[in-house]
């Protein structure tokens, strides 16, 4: 069953009591939830603006839905294996990326329609192109055709430059990229340790609001930290301390690239600086079973979600931990990098006391979820409000950033705006124009 919850701004601007039952704040909560397939549902995606949803099953199927309505208007079929993982287009939400346990990725293009009702009631839709056995196992047993077996898709992200697409596997550490206009072999990979890409599986990828960096969090407890413009050095940051012990526990990068979270298999979520990788990770508690799926509020920084196999999903603001520091004059802005940078920095200041990394925040809000066999019951746990502290230093932040900009010099045509943004009167690059083609 697909749950349909509050949009991020509404829900944080909504006012839940606390002292009503579960399942009165579950009402004010919910706006809808319907049947969606007859299957699981390994990975929901929003698209255009948030009006419809695409659904990916264990039914081998991806449904179109029509949010307001809850009608199904396409069903995507070609996959011969639960369908994993789903990824939309940065800028055309027409156009659709998706993994499956077949091994293969598929590409769709939503306007692309064929004559035909599925036996699931909806506009049948095929594939545009599809890629099978993208992360085929050599060390996994050889059929009697000497071919070896397909390994699943676990996730894929499509890059911000737009013709790219990252894959990563359950066969190994591994993360391929692909350019869309010609799919007979990936571009250039990336892994972790070569010595150890033939043992352990990714579990997610991820990318931060520019595509410069990208998050891929891996079976061997660790999360890895890669610049796409600088693939072929390996991981620039690795990060620990977490238990990642199923393809079910994600990880993602912060929108502004600041922070990384993830979940665990011990109960609980963890929150890394990306500039401080040997630091120990900020904890999040209180859920009961493994924390699974997590993710960023794009508007809202600061704000996040994790959700666990106790069928709850929390709410979170992180933002409140670090505006309580020991020095009040500690201050977090960003500045341009130099023109010959090819990543973007972040300066900190290195004196700020974290504290403890064991968070004793509860969530702002925690939403309880309808399982089989229980019905839907909310619980929320509201945080004190912002402080005139906080207040101060963001207005002496903006100050700050007006001053700090005014002598920042113009990029570089090489660095990673220019190139996932460059202007319409260059030719356009892409993610293979920095790499050979892999042999």
């Amino acid at each position: 069953m697909l749950t349909r919850l509050l949009p991020w701004p509404s829900l944080f601007a909504r006012k839940l009591s606390s002292a009503a039952s579960h399942q009165e704040n579950a009402e004010k909560a919910r706006i809808s939830d319907w049947v969606a397939h007859e299957n699981a549902i390994f990975d929901v995606c929003w698209i255009k603006e948030d009006s419809h949803i695409l659904t990916a099953s264990g039914d081998q199927t991806i449904k179109v839905w029509d949010a307001l309505e809850k009608k199904c208007i396409g069903v995507l079929m070609l996959h011969t294996g639960s369908v994993k993982c789903l990824s939309s287009h940065p800028t055309n939400s027409d156009l659709v990326v998706s993994g499956s346990r077949d091994g293969s990725f598929a590409i769709w293009d939503l306007r692309c329609k064929i004559n035909s009702r599925s036996r699931y009631d909806g506009v049948c839709l095929t594939a545009t192109s599809m890629v099978k056995g993208a992360h085929a196992s050599s060390q996994a047993r050889r059929g009697r055709h000497g071919k070896a077996a397909a390994a699943s898709i676990t996730s894929l992200v499509y890059l911000k430059d737009e013709v790219s697409i990252a894959t990563a596997g359950a066969a190994d550490s591994v993360v391929k990229f692909w350019d869309t206009r010609n799919l007979k072999s990936h571009v250039t990979r990336a892994c972790s340790k070569p010595e150890s890409s033939s043992k352990k599986g990714i579990s997610s990828l991820s990318q931060d609001s520019k595509g410069v960096f990208l998050t891929a969090s891996c079976m061997d407890n660790r999360v890895y930290l890669y610049n796409v413009l600088q693939l072929d050095k390996g991981p620039m940051q690795t990060f620990s301390g977490c238990q990642i012990e199923s393809f079910y526990v994600k990880a993602a990068i912060s929108p502004d690239a600041d922070h990384i979270l993830s979940g665990s298999s011990n109960g609980n979520a963890h929150i890394w600086k990306v500039n401080k990788p040997q630091a120990e990770p900020i904890i999040l508690r209180n859920h009961h079973g493994e924390v699974t799926a997590v993710d960023w509020c794009p508007s809202e920084i600061g704000k996040i979600a994790t959700t666990a196999d106790d069928f709850t999903v929390r709410i979170w603001n992180i933002e409140n931990k670090y505006c309580s520091t020991s020095r009040s004059s500690s201050i977090r802005r960003r500045v341009n990098a130099i023109p010959s940078s090819e990543s973007r920095k972040v300066l900190m200041n290195d004196n700020e006391e974290s504290g403890s990394s064991d968070s004793s925040n509860e969530p702002l809000h925690q939403i309880r979820v309808s399982s089989p066999s229980h019905p839907v019951t909310t619980t929320f746990l509201l945080s004190t409000p912002e402080g005139h502290k906080k207040k101060l230093l963001a207005s002496i932040s903006d100050t700050n950033e007006t001053s700090s900009f005014e002598q920042t010099p113009e990029p570089a045509m090489k660095s990673p705006s220019s190139v996932l943004n460059p202007p319409s009167s260059l030719k356009r690059k892409t993610i293979k124009d920095y790499f050979v083609a892999a042999p």
